[in-house]
């Protein structure tokens, strides 16, 4: 809000108790006539001295998030003349000329069901109070404004702040952007459950549903209202009396149907209207249920529509679910970053989760370490707290892979330096083309192949598992991590090695 903050009411400060409680004769009549237009008059005059010829529509909200006045809500919320578009025109950050913003004001100070703040940046800011009390901002004093207001039969009060100032829910909560992550992780989720649906709320909660498929994701992207709130939702039931099942006993709900056209229809009811709305699901092709309490049923994932520039300026925040919460832990992961964690499950394919921050990581079975093993078993455990580096972030299927290995030395290039050396090392496995052979003294020594070209002759065909065998390291492969031995090449080495002697 701007510095310079002006409560203008009807009511005189003089008639108020030492808590600001308003001690004077209630007026129960209509505002209608000479009262409404001295307000609008009033915001006309600061608007004027201010410089200001059009506001923003901030968080606009409608059907009954807010109640003023002694008017009863009316139809099309008193907004029908002023969006010809529709309804989805009083969205976030719409821009309207100063006579639109009094029409707003208007049908505000009614009652007829709309509200939102207005602004113009930090310059400017008119809020709309309950029992008639207009809150206005201003970043000059507008001496003359004031002068103008006290004419018209108002009073002024400077306050420090307006008590309908923007306070987000949660400080701390990050917002997940509608952006090309966003609409990359839809894409694959489309992939994976062949259609899903698409919740626009672009006032409070007024909202609209789009089933997404491959085909009709970029259409049903053109069509949104800007700064619209999203959530994505798995498909309907197309088991219609299956969905109508999961209605509870009693409280508030929004019921989704599509009908044999394949137009969706939504509408939020409690248990005293469950019957009625069942009723038009006859003919319904597919179904489904949202409770509307909080945390009770959670979308896939939710995002708010950047503006045309990239940046988040819409103010919404939507519950977060596992999936927000898990993009917001991405956001802050960098490849090449260390992090650590603990592991959390060895699955049977290979694979060992750790989780990270609330979040499950993965390391693939060649990420584990530097030397062999049979089992990743062999070189992590269940709870066991580990240190590795992120490899990758993807925030589209919301995977990042670690690696243990890389945050360990690399012993392959001391490796290399034995080449020409001679050992003595057991056989670990024969295969069609030759016997591998561990050339350390530790169970994740390195093996090295002894092709069946570099074999004694007397070796060849009784070679068994666990024998001793010498060889001679010829090659060491530090690209393809691969260590070449000669059986031929050691015993030719030891028998000159006698002769020397």
């Amino acid at each position: 809000m701007p510095p310079f903050v002006y409560r203008i009411t009807k009511y005189d400060p003089a008639h108020r108790d030492e808590r600001g409680h308003y001690t004077g004769a209630e007026d129960t009549a209509s505002d209608h006539g000479p009262v409404e237009e001295a307000y609008l008059a009033a915001i006309a005059a600061f608007a004027e001295v201010a410089g200001i010829d059009q506001l923003e529509i901030r968080e606009p909200q409608i059907g009954g998030f807010a109640h003023f006045g002694l008017e009863p809500p009316v139809d099309g919320y008193g907004l029908a003349d002023l969006f010809p578009a529709g309804l989805a025109g009083f969205h976030d950050g719409a821009l309207v000329p100063i006579p639109v913003g009094l029409e707003l004001v208007r049908s505000m100070l009614r009652d007829n069901g709309a509200w939102c703040r207005l602004e113009a940046g930090e310059a400017f800011a008119v809020h709309v109070g309950w029992d008639q009390y207009i809150y206005i901002g201003s970043n000059q004093p507008c001496e003359a404004a004031l002068a103008r207001t006290r004419a018209l039969g108002l009073f002024s009060e400077r306050l420090d702040a307006s008590p309908y100032d923007f306070v987000p829910d949660d400080p701390s909560y990050v917002q997940r952007p509608a952006d090309a992550d966003f609409w990359g992780r839809l894409r694959w989720t489309v992939s994976a459950h062949r259609a899903v649906f698409l919740e626009e709320v672009f006032a409070g909660n007024a909202s609209r549903w789009h089933r997404v498929t491959r085909d009709t994701i970029e259409t049903v992207r053109s069509k949104l209202a800007p700064r619209a709130q999203l959530a994505i939702w798995p498909d309907l039931l197309t088991d219609v009396d299956t969905a109508v099942a999961a209605l509870p006993d009693e409280g508030l709900v929004e019921i989704v149907w599509e009908d044999e056209d394949g137009q969706i229809t939504s509408t939020v009811v409690d248990e005293t209207q469950f019957e009625a709305v069942t009723s038009q699901l006859a003919d319904a092709r597919a179904a489904g249920v949202v409770s509307m309490y909080a945390g009770e049923d959670l979308p896939l994932f939710t995002a708010v529509l950047p503006d045309s520039d990239g940046v988040l300026r819409a103010r919404w925040q939507t519950e977060p679910t596992p999936s927000d919460r898990d993009w917001a832990f991405l956001k802050t992961l960098r490849r090449g970053q260390v992090v650590t964690g603990t592991v959390t499950d060895i699955a049977s394919f290979g694979v060992t989760f750790v989780e990270i921050g609330g979040f499950t990581a993965m390391i693939n079975i060649p990420e584990l370490s530097w030397r062999p093993f049979d089992h990743p078993s062999d070189v992590v455990s269940v709870g066991q707290e580990v240190t590795a580096e992120v490899l990758d972030v993807d925030m589209v299927r919301e995977r990042v892979p670690l690696s243990l290995r890389a945050v360990q030395e690399d012993p392959w290039p001391q490796v290399a330096q034995r080449i020409g050396e001679v050992v003595i090392g057991p056989v670990t496995k024969i295969v069609p083309f030759g016997v591998f052979v561990r050339i350390e003294d530790r169970e994740d020594g390195f093996l090295g192949l002894v092709h069946t070209s570099e074999l004694d002759e007397s070796s060849r065909d009784v070679a068994e598992v666990g024998d001793a065998l010498t060889v001679k390291i010829t090659d060491v492969d530090l690209t393809r991590r691969r260590i070449a031995l000669s059986h031929v090449q050691a015993l030719t080495a030891t028998t000159e090695g006698r002769l020397c002697d």
